[in-house]
């Protein structure tokens, strides 16, 4: 059994974001154990010492597992180069389309909006008109 990378070369850049991302997941994983272990003392062991090993040992099998997975395990590798194929098929839209669909989403949501707060005010003052509601 071979030691290096399956199939090094492919799938780079989705293999690089996921092991970035793996990695912050880690490392905020290991930010909140280590408060939660900051009283733990082991024998003559300052607290510091415990919570730095732990870390260590945790960010090492970490750290195994995430290039075992995104390095090594032919069928996460293959999905993840298949991923990073489909993608560069996808045909992204130009800055002026996305500025020109937000622009419309966002008036849209206004119109919206004004149309919902003038049916409110018609009903509110049909029903207070027949003596539904009181003001």
């Amino acid at each position: 059994m071979s030691v290096g990378i399956y199939k090094q070369g492919q799938g780079y850049w989705v293999r690089l974001m996921s092991a970035i991302g793996f990695g912050l997941l880690v490392m905020m994983g290991v930010i909140w154990l280590w408060d939660q272990i900051g009283g733990i003392q082991i024998g003559n062991l300052e607290p510091v010492y415990v919570q730095g090993g732990v870390s260590v040992i945790v960010i090492a099998i970490c750290g195994l597992i995430g290039f075992q997975l995104i390095g090594r395990k032919p069928k996460f590798v293959d999905f993840m180069i298949a991923t990073e194929g489909e993608m560069r098929k996808v045909n992204w839209s130009t800055r002026r389309e996305i500025v020109g669909s937000t622009i419309l989403v966002i008036l849209l949501t206004l119109f919206i909006a004004l149309f919902c707060k003038v049916v409110d005010l018609a009903f509110s003052a049909f029903f207070q008109w027949i003596d539904v509601l009181q003001s």
